[in-house]
């Protein structure tokens, strides 16, 4: 009976979060609850429950509130600014050297975890280029999605909080491992760049009948600049009130430091990132009206994350105390062939991008995660296994997903189409996972 009533929550709130019937809080919260009293236990329990999730969950939604408010000064300070501008520069209107550059670019932006604010720099920048040299736009989307996804592998981002907040591990130690797979992943999306780069010369080439000029190159690159100085702000990264250009080496040598702590595991990440805001805001901006709006501009995006990862442990408190998580794991044991339930994590993991096009992040990594990693623990998969298994199965296409709402800033931004995006990026980005998660397995981390 708990078994049927756990997979009716799960069920249902998948249910309601790909269709955006409600938001991720209000179903993670009232759905487990009501299961809760069907399998009979009253609000004392039920208060219990919640208590220990939310114990479980509480540092991972304090390291979001900080990590995100600290990249985001550091955004509007305009610590990353002359690398992007020096990266447009130096392209010189080489189609090969842009596809790098944009790689190169939406990295960089995708350091406060926000995948919106990487399309806002990206897209406007490097826009203009690609339509002046006759390159396709969907290459942009391509090479900025793949990109940003496995920059999104960073604890600040949402995949690695939301994994941690169900292992009840510390997100720093869950991201260790994963630090090689970003650099290989860098490096094979550098690669992918390069190969789709000389596809797309060749492109221009035969369609248009010749190779784009200096002359046109020039043309392309003030176009370009021109576009990033009309725009609104938020999409420009051109000087403005709040960037610091004299303060940019101050601003890099406290970034390397909070990340350098971060990765020392010496104090607990949300303190550090607490310590770096409270740095960063006083040598930025040191009015208190100053400190008071640059807090306020992401208090957006910063609470939103943490609003979710509570109701999260609200959930998993529920699920777990409640009996109902160790239930289905011991039925979906029983009825699972041995020959599949030994390798249900790299199954899982195989199918990560397609997943990302049916179920949301929440519904993935909230209600999927949890009853795989306990079905695979059942046949002796370690749960971190499961866990970076299905982390770098998925990750990789979460910039190519409908639910996704960034990708559809993305698709505004840039006046393309949905599924046009997804049949010219879903077969590059599936088959970039598939080759990291080989990767991963060889190399140990799975």
């Amino acid at each position: 009976m708990l078994s049927l009533i756990g997979f009716a929550t799960i069920l249902t709130i998948v249910f309601l979060l790909i269709k955006g019937k409600v938001s991720p809080i209000i179903a993670m919260v009232l759905i487990p609850v009501i299961g809760a009293f069907a399998a009979g236990y009253g609000f004392s329990e039920i208060g219990e429950f919640f208590n220990q999730g939310i114990d479980q969950v509480i540092n991972v939604a304090v390291m979001f509130v900080f990590a995100i408010l600290f990249f985001g000064v550091m955004q509007d300070a305009g610590l990353f600014d002359p690398l992007i501008n020096k990266m447009i520069a130096l392209s010189k209107g080489n189609i090969i050297a842009i596809c790098v550059a944009t790689v190169l670019i939406a990295a960089l932006a995708q350091m406060d975890g926000s995948g919106a604010s990487t399309f806002l720099i990206t897209i406007p920048a490097m826009l203009p280029l690609y339509k002046r040299l006759n390159m396709d736009p969907y290459l942009l989307l391509l090479l900025i999605a793949g990109s940003a996804a496995i920059m999104n592998m960073t604890p600040w981002a949402g995949p690695l909080g939301r994994t941690a907040s169900v292992l009840n591990i510390d997100v720093t130690e869950l991201w260790y491992p994963l630090i090689q797979m970003q650099i290989i992943g860098m490096v094979l999306m550098i690669g992918l760049a390069v190969f789709l780069g000389f596809r797309e010369r060749r492109r221009i080439k035969e369609r248009f009948g010749h190779q784009v000029s200096f002359q046109e190159s020039a043309a392309a690159l003030e176009e370009s600049t021109e576009e990033m100085e009309k725009g609104d702000g938020k999409a420009s990264f051109t000087e403005n009130s709040l960037a610091r250009p004299n303060l940019i080496w101050l601003n890099a040598l406290i970034t390397i430091g909070v990340v350098a702590v971060l990765v020392s595991g010496i104090i607990p990440a949300g303190f550090a990132f607490m310590i770096g805001l409270s740095i960063a805001l006083l040598v930025n901006y040191p009015k208190l009206k100053d400190q008071t709006e640059r807090i306020k501009a992401h208090a957006s995006s910063a609470l939103t994350m943490a609003t979710i990862i509570l109701a999260a442990g609200s959930f998993l408190g529920i699920l777990t105390g409640s009996g109902m998580l160790d239930a289905m794991a011991e039925d979906g044991v029983a009825v699972m062939p041995d020959a599949v339930g030994s390798y249900l994590h790299l199954i899982i993991g195989l199918l990560g991008v397609p997943f990302d096009l049916l179920l949301s992040t929440d519904a993935y990594y909230f209600a999927l995660l949890p009853v795989v990693e306990q079905i695979a623990s059942g046949f002796g998969t370690d749960p971190l296994s499961t866990a970076y298994a299905m982390i770098i199965g998925n990750i990789v296409g979460t910039f190519v997903s409908p639910l996704a709402p960034a990708v559809w800033l993305a698709l505004g931004l840039s006046g393309l189409e949905m599924g046009r995006h997804i049949k010219y990026s879903l077969p590059w980005l599936w088959g970039l996972s598939i080759v990291l998660l080989i990767i991963g397995v060889l190399i140990g981390v799975v």
